[in-house]
């Protein structure tokens, strides 16, 4: 069997800190972590270490956390480490092209899309929101460019018309950190060899914003629906309601019931014992089906316990989000 590798590992999240514990788990030698600065967090705002240092430090990793890798001294210490190779999942940082060239067998990306397709910030949630039927997880050789790299292992994912952001991102969590010492396994051995990436085929990813999530019910309901997933649980659709907000968390498309006829978008039809059925599309011929919902105020819920105890505040013919009439003033 081939020598076990030594590996800098650079990660931030919770998902990258799934791939250090696969890492740990493994034969593979970790010896040092790069990590984000710590953060304010919480509504203190008190100072808090990632995902990945806190388990870094439970199993007396060094942790180390500059802020850019591009200073000499900063660069010195890593190649200090004398690592085999650099394993970097949603670290943060740009490495520059000196830190790509310090590791003897290079450095490696967990990176969690079927690349070409939705290189960048967001992969997980931009595959759901453009309707994709899977994603995955590619293991990459870096360069310099943005998820340009040849490609050593790919491991692919389906995503089901009530997969979330949330639930796609950790099953891809898990499969990069099985993918991730499966590849190393194989670099050990010799036996990995990187492909080119298709020319055909590249979307970018934009990094998500809050802005974003609020919902225009003039838009398809199928569009909707996916939106509503994929931003779940974070940034969250929404939209106005009355003078609040009304966050979605679960929705599919449907059809006007049978003898229904169009409304303005974003009208609440005649609910079902499941759902609120939002009028959606330019027509208002389509139906938005909600499924789980947040009142202002109130806790995540299926919609059937929201219209058993607040179906007052969502009476049929009311009108959600913002309209034409009042963004035109």
């Amino acid at each position: 069997m081939s020598r076990p590798l030594s590996v800098i590992f650079a990660g931030t999240p919770d998902f990258a800190a799934e791939s250090l514990a696969a890492l740990l788990a493994s034969r593979h030698r970790v010896v040092a972590v790069y990590t984000q600065p710590d953060r304010p967090a919480g509504r203190g705002r008190k100072l808090t270490p990632s995902p990945v240092k806190r388990l870094a430090l439970a199993h007396e990793l060094p942790v180390h956390q500059p802020a850019s890798l591009k200073a000499p001294e900063v660069q010195r210490e890593l190649a200090a480490h004398t690592a085999d190779v650099m394993v970097v999942v949603a670290y943060g940082l740009i490495l520059p092209r000196a830190v790509l060239a310090i590791p003897r067998l290079g450095c490696l990306n967990v990176h969690a899309s079927l690349l070409p397709r939705w290189r960048g910030a967001a992969p997980i949630q931009r595959a759901i929101e453009a309707g994709d039927a899977e994603s995955g997880v590619t293991l990459m050789q870096m360069d310099e460019g943005l998820d340009t790299g040849g490609m050593l292992l790919v491991r692919r994912a389906p995503i089901t018309a009530t997969t979330t952001g949330g639930e796609l991102h950790d099953r891809l969590a898990t499969l990069g950190g099985a993918a991730l010492v499966e590849a190393l396994d194989a670099l050990a051995a010799g036996e990995m060899v990187a492909t080119p990436q298709p020319e055909a085929g590249v979307t970018y990813a934009a990094k998500l914003s809050k802005a974003e999530a609020e919902l225009d019910f003039g838009r398809p309901a199928a569009e909707l629906a996916n939106r509503v997933r994929a931003f779940n649980p974070w940034p969250v659709a929404w939209c106005a309601l009355e003078d609040d907000r009304l966050r979605l968390l679960m929705a599919e498309a449907a059809p006007l019931a049978e003898g229904e006829t169009p409304a303005a978008p974003g009208t609440l039809l005649s609910p079902d014992a499941e759902a609120l059925r939002i009028a959606a599309g330019p027509e208002g011929d389509q139906v938005l089906r909600v499924t789980r919902a947040q009142l202002p105020g109130g806790k995540p819920l299926p919609v059937r316990e929201l219209l058993h105890s607040r179906a007052e505040r969502l009476p049929p013919g009311l009108r959600l989000g913002r309209h034409d009439e009042e963004t035109s003033a």
